[in-house]
Order: structure tokens, then C-alpha cells, then sequence
């Protein structure tokens, strides 16, 4: 069921799991959602994940046949789970973490009624605390992605043609992305946050508010998806902002770089400009210990005094947040935000992305994905960060 070389790297997510249960004095923890089934185990399967306080995990499984390994069992129905329990030594919990953020209602009362704890916690909210902070092998996979990430933006320029739009471009810069190996698949928590392996924004397009909780919005090619590109002509003046997603292994990568077709405004090149100093103050700042809002704070008093508070992440609709944890989803925690109670942990992975809009010429600015070490930062998305003319 688990590749034997990596038994260390989950054997060590089970033990912070069960630290989290203990401290939510719970006996065990019911997994069912995809993203968590393959954080805990490695692989995609119909069934699911328990992990009892003590004692080894179990693995149930309706589909995909074929799956075996020490505490692999086959049911056809979640009602066969306290029969199965108890063939197998296991004892009922009394109280039970279920995945409350993310199963839908039925799911999860169907499940309440066939275990009927005493109490349940929200898995789904534990999951996500401890996910900030990732184990050896997450860091591997983190670099590689980034590496994979900056060798297909290496060849953005090379997809522009003149009379492109948006979207075009976006489609060639698609293909190039899964020529160097990208899933395609953009992962994302919460619901309406569908797009498909990331957006491009251009001229006037970067200023359309979007329903999304994304850090910029655009208009999207159809009121069904309304983020992104939306087929704006590509034309002398216009800024382009690459956003494309790094999912060139499970464990993403988030990177933004500007694209110029002909001369920008020179207040674009002063916007970018004032967007690589934010960047570098909140490199020099962020270490373990320090809090997220005050990072979300040196960016944003930044962008006031150069006096480009009104065009800071956003013109019509300002996001409020200047940088997010990244992982097997692209929106983790933490997030920089004025809000958050949160501060930096040694082994986080995030992305900081200021940026500016500029009326009718485009968004500027810098996107990249951060691992905290033990001292610092270290930046994983090695890319120029300049301007880049097409």
C-alpha cells in the first residue's frame, strides 16, 4: 500500500497527527477526502484512512482493486466499518475526528450515525495546521517542482507571436508547462476555486474583480470560470503577468514573473520595482517566530509610502493578503494577512506575491515560493525577476 522507502516520512505524519489528536483528546481520526487520503498515505483510492491513538493505521478501501499490504481491507459500504473494527481488534472511538470542512453533509452525518461518538472534532481544520509544516520528503518534491517550474518559464518568451491574445498565449504556455512534466491539476481548498493550471493577466483584464479568492482577479473566457484571461489582444504598452502554477510534482510551486510587449508606462517600471523591494524586506524578515501579519505589514506600509497603496494587489478589489502557504494545495497556510494569529515555523513552504495594478497597462510585480530554515528564508523559484520584453 506504501512504498517502502518513504514508511519513514509517513510514519512521521501519523506521529504528528496523533500529538494533535492527543491534544484534541480525541481516539480516532476518519479520513475520506482525496488530498488527505494521499497525505497520509501516498496513493488516490475510493475508501478510507483511520488512525486509531494508538496502534498502526488501518487502510479501507472500495476501489481501485489490486491493493494490498498489512492492514489493507476491502469493503463494498461505510456501514460495514464497525463490524470490520471489531474482526479486527479495533475498538470504536469515543471521540472521532471526521473531515467536517470538506465532506458533505450526508457523508458526514451518515458517518456520525454508523460510528455514533460520543464527540467529533474537525479533522479537516488539524490537517491543515499540521500540512504547514512539511517533512523531508515534501521538501524534496517541493524543490523539484520548482526547479521544473523555472525551466518551462524559461521558454515563455519563446511562445509569444504578434497579434496573440491572452488566451493564446496562455494555451502555448500550457503545453510547454506539460512538455516539462506539469499533473495539469490545480488543487485548491475550498469551494468555487476552479481554474485550470493558472492565469494570465493583461492590459485592462488585470483589473476586473473576480468572485475568487485570488490575489488578482480578471474576467475569465466564460461567466462560468470568471478568472483569468479573456482574450485581450495583445497589443504595444501591455503588461503581462504569468501566474502559471508549478505542478510538476504532487507538492506545488507558486511563481509569477512580468511579460512586456513593447515599452510599459514608467510608472509600471517603478510599480516592479517598488514590488522586488517589498519582496527583498519580507525576505530579510520572515525567519521563524515572526508573525505573518506583521510581514503582511512591511509589505503593505511599503507600497503606501511609494505611494502606490490604491494600486497594491489589486485596483477595484484589493486583496488582503500578500503571500500563502503552498503544498499539495496551492491556497495552505499560513497566510500573510493583517488578521492572522499565525508566525513562520521552520520547514514552511510559502509564496509571497506582491504586486501592483496599473489602469489599462496590466499588473506588475513578483511571485515566489519560500522554504522557512531554521535562520531565514530560503527562495526555491529561481527565475529572473525582471521585466521580461517580448
Amino acid at each position: 500500500m506504501i512504498e517502502q522507502e518513504l514508511i519513514g516520512d509517513f510514519r512521521m505524519k501519523w506521529e504528528r497527527i496523533r500529538e494533535a489528536m492527543l491534544k484534541e483528546g480525541a481516539d480516532g481520526c476518519l479520513l475520506n477526502i482525496g488530498i488527505n487520503l494521499y497525505y497520509t498515505t501516498g496513493s488516490m483510492y475510493n475508501g478510507y484512512f483511520y488512525l486509531p491513538a494508538e496502534g498502526e493505521p488501518w487502510f479501507f478501501v472500495k476501489r481501485p482493486n489490486g491493493l494490498s499490504g498489512e492492514h489493507v481491507v476491502y469493503l463494498r459500504k461505510p456501514e460495514q466499518l464497525p463490524e470490520l473494527f471489531a474482526a479486527n481488534g479495533l475498538k470504536m472511538p469515543e471521540k472521532l475526528m471526521l473531515e467536517a470542512d470538506e465532506l458533505t453533509y450526508s457523508d458526514y452525518m451518515r458517518l456520525r450515525a454508523i460510528f455514533q461518538p460520543r464527540e467529533t472534532g474537525n479533522a479537516t481544520a488539524m490537517l491543515r495546521l499540521l500540512r504547514r509544516v512539511k517533512t523531508p520528503h515534501e521538501i524534496e518534491m517541493t524543490r523539484l517542482c520548482a526547479q521544473r517550474h523555472a525551466a518551462a518559464y524559461a521558454e515563455i518568451a519563446e511562445c509569444f507571436r504578434s497579434g496573440m491574445t491572452d488566451l493564446q498565449f496562455q494555451y502555448e504556455i500550457e503545453r510547454r508547462m506539460r512538455q516539462h512534466g506539469s499533473l495539469g491539476l490545480f488543487r485548491a481548498f475550498g469551494t468555487n476555486m476552479d481554474i485550470f493550471m493558472g492565469s494570465i493577466l493583461a492590459g485592462a483584464n488585470a483589473e476586473a474583480p473576480s468572485p475568487f479568492d485570488f490575489a488578482l482577479g480578471g474576467a475569465g473566457a466564460d461567466a462560468s470560470c470568471p478568472l483569468g484571461a479573456n482574450g485581450t489582444p495583445l497589443t504595444d504598452g501591455t503588461a503581462i503577468l504569468v501566474d502559471m502554477a508549478g505542478n510538476f510534482s504532487p507538492y506545488m510551486t507558486d511563481m509569477s514573473r512580468v511579460f512586456a510587449v513593447g515599452k510599459l508606462p514608467d510608472e509600471a517600471y517603478r510599480a516592479h520595482d517598488v514590488a522586488l523591494e517589498i519582496q527583498a524586506a519580507v525576505e530579510e524578515a520572515a525567519r521563524p517566530g515572526a508573525s505573518c501579519a506583521e510581514l503582511y505589514n512591511i509589505a503593505y506600509n511599503r507600497a503606501e509610502k511609494a505611494g502606490l497603496g490604491g494600486n497594491f494587489m489589486g485596483t477595484k478589489q484589493q486583496a488582503k493578503f500578500v503571500g500563502h502557504g503552498v503544498g499539495l494545495q496551492i491556497n495552505e497556510l499560513p497566510v500573510l494577512t493583517p488578521r492572522s494569529k499565525e508566525v513562520l515555523e521552520a520547514g514552511m513552504v510559502f509564496a509571497l506575491e506582491p504586486k501592483f495594478v496599473i489602469p489599462a497597462t496590466g499588473a506588475v510585480g513578483i511571485e515566489n515560493t519560500f522554504l522557512v530554515t531554521e535562520t531565514g528564508v530560503e527562495k526555491l523559484t529561481i527565475f529572473p525577476e525582471t521585466i521580461h520584453q517580448l
